[in-house]
């Protein structure tokens, strides 16, 4: 007799592992799929983002800036150091034992609130009610019926045609988060958010780094005067070297060499390197799901199509997450699991599109919430502005991290926030702000009525508020 659940979810990423745990904490019986093995071969739970993605990255980043620090930012305190070195394989050890133990985390939650693991690789069998789902593990081939059906299979990386990604030499993310050396030249195919995430390790710890960006524009996405003082921090003071507009055309292994050819706005170039990266966006997971069975299909892209609370058009069948319109975020999955948990319930769970943040963890961060600047100007808005930065306040030098600023977008007749956008430390600590000020449709001015603690970097955001009218104090 098949297993039954009220709820069964394809996939145990963030979004996935969160809508389970929501159902059940509902009341229902909950399901969930998942196939994920370590390269020891055990199974894991947490999909890309815990295991090769978010969650490991932000390991190798503290650690690349700690050695940073090291280096060339404690002199400045008084601390001295000497023969500074960097055991890599060290290094990575605790960026594993981070893993496992958030991976283990959720296995303990799942024991907590009675979810089953069904671990093998999910695919529709049958529609109707209940729904079939056919799970294909070690031990063969189980067929689980449920009431309802969640699919967050997440996504994977994107590659280029003829670029053959073996993870030792020529990588994607999961790759580059296990070199067994830092290369000395490194080059990398995207200049996004995981490039330029990925590439900041390595040229921390001693990698000359070159990034080639198909796109005319850096960071075409971030508010445009975050974006220049970005690039100028990136390229003028840390050394990144990034090429805009360029068209990659072959990438060739050359004994210990991958040769990049590639074309700018300066004719055909050559680039050589000991090790590649490959960091062109992400495609959702939806192959192999079995979609058609329940009547179902993608678009051109491969995602599926939901409405505004994540309901496929065949009743019962839901997906969340990367395999769905948005930004392939994993807190944006997280908030969508526990709408559709909700709205199964018969509560009224919803996800605010405008007010979801982004962040990326470079050195200083970027993060940024709600509209930019040339959003407003495309959309006839009327708007104020207000910009203060980190190098006046107290807390930011004494971490002696004084770059970047604060930026608000505020209505020009209501003076309801649109947009805020950080460039600076921290900034994915400071956004939650900003974040719950959109949420609750805050005005500039109520983020300057709140008392913020002295000395916070969190002042630069009052300020920011402040300058809206004009009335910055420190300034």
């Amino acid at each position: 007799m098949a297993k039954d659940f009220d709820v069964l979810v394809i996939g145990a990423g963030p979004g996935g592992y969160i809508a389970a745990i929501r159902a059940a904490q509902l009341g229902f019986s909950v399901g969930c799929v998942e196939r994920w093995r370590t390269p020891k071969g055990e199974p894991a739970l947490g999909g890309t983002c815990l295991n090769v993605g978010c969650i490991p990255s932000k390991a190798l980043l503290e650690s690349s800036e700690n050695y940073e620090r090291v280096l060339h930012k404690f002199a400045e305190h008084g601390i001295a150091a000497e023969r500074v070195t960097v055991d890599l394989a060290k290094m990575l050890a605790r960026k594993d034992r981070i893993v496992a133990r958030m991976t283990s985390g959720i296995a303990t939650l799942f024991k907590k609130n009675k979810i089953e693991w069904l671990r093998g690789h999910g695919r529709f069998a049958s529609g109707g009610n209940p729904l079939r789902v056919e799970v294909t593990g070690e031990e063969g081939v189980q067929t689980v019926e449920a009431r309802h059906v969640i699919v967050a299979t997440g996504s994977k990386p994107r590659h280029l045609p003829g670029i053959e990604v073996d993870q030792v030499v020529i990588a994607d993310n999961e790759g580059a988060l296990s070199f067994d050396s830092v290369p000395k030249r490194l080059g990398v195919i995207g200049a996004g958010v995981i490039g330029l995430e990925l590439g900041s390790v390595w040229r921390r710890l001693g990698a000359q780094v070159t990034l080639l960006e198909a796109l005319p524009e850096f960071l075409p996405a971030a508010d445009e005067a975050i974006s220049k003082e970005a690039w100028k921090l990136f390229t003028r003071e840390q050394g990144l070297d990034i090429r805009l507009g360029v068209k990659i055309l072959q990438v060739e292994r050359n004994g210990r060499t991958v040769v990049v050819e590639y074309e700018d706005d300066k004719g055909r170039q050559s680039l050589g390197v000991d090790r590649l990266i490959v960091s062109v966006g992400r495609v959702p997971n939806t192959d192999g799901l079995g979609l058609e069975a329940v009547g179902l299909s993608t678009d051109a892209r491969g995602f599926i199509e939901v409405d505004q609370y994540c309901r496929t058009r065949v009743p019962n069948v839901y997906a969340i997450g990367d395999v769905v319109r948005g930004p392939m975020l994993a807190h944006k999955a997280e908030d969508e699991g526990i709408m559709v948990a909700e709205r199964i319930a018969g509560q009224a769970g919803h996800v605010n599109y405008d007010a979801i943040p982004w962040v990326i963890y470079t050195a200083p961060e970027i993060a940024w919430v709600g509209k930019t600047e040339q959003q407003l100007q495309q959309e006839g808005v009327e708007y104020r502005s207000g910009r203060f930065p980190f190098s006046i306040n107290g807390r930011a030098l004494g971490q002696g991290e004084p770059a970047g600023f604060v930026k608000i977008l505020a209505h020009a007749q209501t003076d309801r926030v649109l947009g805020v956008h950080i460039l600076g430390a921290h900034a994915s600590e400071l956004i939650s702000e900003a974040a719950m000020a959109l949420e609750f449709s805050a005005s500039a001015e109520d983020i300057a009525r709140v008392c913020h603690p002295h000395p916070s970097l969190s002042e630069v955001v009052r300020e920011a508020a402040l300058a809206v009218d004009k009335r910055a104090l420190n300034m």
